[in-house]
């Protein structure tokens, strides 16, 4: 019997490896983890009759979750990194898996141990348990518990539609919020930029004066979810989201036809579904609009390099230099491009933490956020790299619209004005906002509007 103090955390490191390799990822697979761990630890507690059970229960436990998750990639389970974004997907990955998992087993394992001592010293349980220590530690298992448990949801908008919905894509639920004062408008579908983005509270908050003319449908692309279970996240799964939403908001609204907006990485998605299915759509309008990531890669390296020789950032050029230019296969090698060119193209990043932290997202993907966008990166952005707009969507059979900023990056801007130039579409136009860059839809919110009510009349 005293191996179950062993046995028990490694079978259930086993099987959380399997089952949640990268952690519990939803409110059910988080209160199954923080309850099963905790049985686990009473009964290494109790069978061991010792304290010393918080301590080999969990570390049992994690060599085996470690061992068996091994086969599994990404940011949030690959060996830590000692960079900005390694030790955030060591925190929110490891360390909330941790809070789920192990906590609630040295909790278990003290509980555990307490009934054998207790009985064999003739003292009641309450007075071991209101240690400071152990109560602090059920307190926070507690807490986790409750927070994890409260569901999504979306403010009401009263006489029009706001609800959150999931659309099935071939056994991966897509998430949708849908958000108007009339049903009967025009339906927006907004497609966001990077993998595993996710836009809701920054669409529902900066531009809420759309739902005066639009139903607008803000997807969350395909990601955290989907990482360990087929088929795998590409740009041909995007694409095929894409169009997939669209349907779904055809029918439900009753239109044949939609408007389609996406942004960034996302423009490519949108792009490519306008190109394909232009019957779906009224019109294409793009933001931010990417065109060739590999080049657009490039023209970030050569600029971040050469702003860090001339500020004598000698760490940073010595980290590119030893890189090379890209195209990279990981999240890692991309993040001196991630990580500075807002600095170097002076952008302002208007995304903020009160985008996150909305009604729409429950408390665990908001504690995600950061590790489903590196592993989404990760699995993504290589096949995203074969795309060049200016050979493969030469023409669209919608009209098409573009709201760029002003200051958008030169990354983003010169291949996006080559493509531009050529794009042969039934009806074209650019709209530039001033003192906005590469998320001008979200810095100069109110100019936004204002383009896609002229979109809105030119088309209606």
């Amino acid at each position: 019997m005293r191996n179950l103090i062993v046995l028990a955390p490694v079978a259930w490191g086993i099987g959380a490896g399997l089952w949640t390799p990268r952690g519990p990822l939803t409110a059910n697979e988080a209160l199954w983890s923080v309850a099963l761990s905790a049985a686990v630890g009473v009964a290494a507690g109790r069978v061991s009759r010792s304290r010393w059970a918080m301590l080999f229960a969990p570390a049992a436990f994690v060599v085996a979750l470690e061992l068996t998750r091994i086969p599994v990639g990404g940011p949030s389970v690959d060996v830590p990194q000692l960079s900005t974004f390694g030790l955030i997907a060591l925190v929110t990955g490891r360390g909330l898996h941790g809070i789920l998992a192990v906590l609630p087993m040295i909790v278990g394992a003290a509980y555990g141990a307490a009934l054998t001592r207790d009985r064999r010293a003739g003292r009641r349980i309450p007075r071991y348990l209101r240690r400071a220590g152990v109560a602090t530690l059920a307190a926070a298992v507690g807490l986790v518990a409750f927070g994890v448990a409260v569901p999504a949801r979306t403010p009401p908008i009263a006489g029009g539609v706001a609800e959150l919905v999931t659309v099935d894509a071939g056994g991966y639920d897509l998430r949708l919020l849908v958000r108007g004062r009339d049903a009967a408008k025009p339906v927006l579908l907004f497609v966001p930029g990077a993998p595993g983005a996710m836009e809701m509270g920054a669409t529902r908050r900066h531009l809420g004066a759309l739902e005066d003319h639009f139903v607008v449908a803000t997807l969350d692309r395909r990601g955290y979810p989907a990482l360990d279970s087929g088929p795998p996240i590409s740009l041909d799964t995007g694409v095929a989201d894409t169009i997939t939403v669209t349907n779904f908001l055809r029918t439900r609204f009753g239109q044949d036809r939609i408007y389609l907006l996406a942004h960034s990485g996302g423009s490519l998605l949108g792009a490519l579904a306008a190109a394909r299915h232009p019957e779906l759509y009224k019109a294409y309008v793009g933001t931010g609009q990417a065109v060739d990531l590999p080049e657009t890669d490039g023209i970030f390296y050569a600029d971040i390099l050469s702003w860090a020789r001339a500020t004598r950032n000698d760490e940073l050029e010595r980290r590119l230099v030893d890189l090379g230019p890209p195209p990279y296969q990981d999240f890692y090698s991309y993040e001196p491009i991630v990580a500075n060119t807002a600095a170097v193209y002076a952008q302002g990043d208007p995304a903020s933490v009160d985008d996150i932290m909305v009604e729409e997202y429950p408390l665990l993907d908001q504690l995600h956020t950061v590790n489903a966008l590196l592993d989404t990166w990760h699995a993504q952005y290589p096949d995203m790299q074969r795309v060049d707009l200016r050979r493969d969507v030469p023409r669209l059979a919608v009209p098409a619209y573009f709201v760029q900023g002003a200051d958008e990056t030169r990354g983003i801007s010169e291949p996006f004005a080559q493509w531009y130039a050529q794009l042969a579409a039934p009806a074209k136009r650019l709209f530039v906002l001033d003192a906005a860059g590469h998320r001008a839809m979200f810095e100069q919110p109110a100019g936004f509007v204002d383009a896609m009510l002229a979109i809105l009349a030119g088309t209606t």
